[in-house]
C-alpha cells in the first residue's frame, strides 16, 4: 500500500468534516456549501505531502500543524472556506501573501489559472517551490518577499488571499487588486479575537469589506 491509499479513508473523512462545517458556520459566512471546484480541489491536493515528517499521522486532521519557523499549515476547514470566498474562475490570476509550505497554492492552482505566491521565510520558500514542482504544478510562481509589498510587477490580480493576518488591511494589496476583484484576508492581532474579511474592489478604486468569521492567524511579517 503506497502512502496515498494509506491515507485514502482519512481524506474521505477530513471532506465530510469540511463539508459539516461549512453547514455550521452558514450564518457568518452565508455559504452552507461550497463549490464543486473548491471541493475538488480539497480532495485532489494531497495535504500529507506538504506536512514536516513529525506531523505526517495527523496529515488529515481538520486542524493547523506546525511546519516550523513558526508557522502552521492551516486548517482544511479554513483553507476550503477562504478559497471559495474568493470566487474564482478558471483563469483567474491570484496572489497569495503567505507561502508556508505551499498547500492553499496548490487548491489555489486548482481553482485559477496562474498562482504568484510570496513567502517572508525563504527557508519555506524554497521547500515549497520545490515540492509544488514535484507534484507537478506548472501554474505557480513562487517568490520570497515581503506581502505588504504585494506584487507589483505581476499586478493587477483578480484575486488575492493573505494566509497572515496583518492588523490593518495593506493599502498596497488594495491597490494591486482589478476592478472587481476580491480579496479574503484576516485582520486582527495575535491572541486576540481576528476576523476573516471578504473584500471587493469598487470601480472608484475603494475595498468594500465584510466580516465573514472569526479566525486565528500567525501575525504577517512586515520586512525593514
Amino acid at each position: 500500500m503506497n502512502k496515498q491509499e494509506r491515507f485514502t479513508d482519512a481524506h474521505q473523512r477530513l471532506l465530510r468534516e469540511i463539508e459539516s462545517e461549512a453547514r455550521d458556520t452558514v450564518s457568518w459566512t452565508g455559504r452552507a456549501t461550497y463549490s464543486d471546484r473548491v471541493m475538488l480541489a480539497m480532495a485532489s491536493v494531497p495535504r500529507h505531502e506538504f506536512v514536516p515528517e513529525w506531523e505526517m499521522p495527523f496529515a488529515y486532521a481538520n486542524r493547523p500543524l506546525g511546519i516550523g519557523h513558526g508557522q502552521t499549515i492551516s486548517q482544511p476547514y479554513i483553507v476550503a472556506v477562504m478559497t471559495d470566498l474568493l470566487d474564482l474562475k478558471e483563469d483567474d490570476r491570484v496572489l497569495e501573501v503567505g507561502t508556508g509550505c505551499g498547500y492553499q497554492a496548490a487548491v489555489l492552482a486548482e481553482t485559477a489559472g496562474q498562482v504568484f505566491t510570496m513567502e517572508f521565510v525563504p527557508e519555506l520558500a524554497e521547500l515549497a517551490r520545490l515540492r509544488l514542482r514535484r507534484l507537478g504544478y506548472r501554474n505557480v510562481t513562487v517568490r520570497v518577499g515581503d506581502g505588504y509589498r504585494g506584487w507589483p510587477e505581476e499586478a493587477p490580480f483578480d484575486a488575492i488571499m493573505v494566509t497572515a493576518a496583518p492588523p490593518e488591511i495593506p493599502v498596497v494589496l488594495g491597490e494591486q487588486l482589478k476592478a472587481g476583484g476580491r480579496m479574503v484576508i484576516p485582520v486582527g492581532l495575535r491572541n486576540e479575537t481576528q476576523m476573516l474579511y471578504r473584500c471587493v474592489k469598487q470601480a472608484d478604486g475603494t475595498l468594500s469589506k465584510e466580516g465573514k468569521l472569526p479566525v486565528a492567524f500567525v501575525p504577517m511579517v512586515e520586512g525593514r
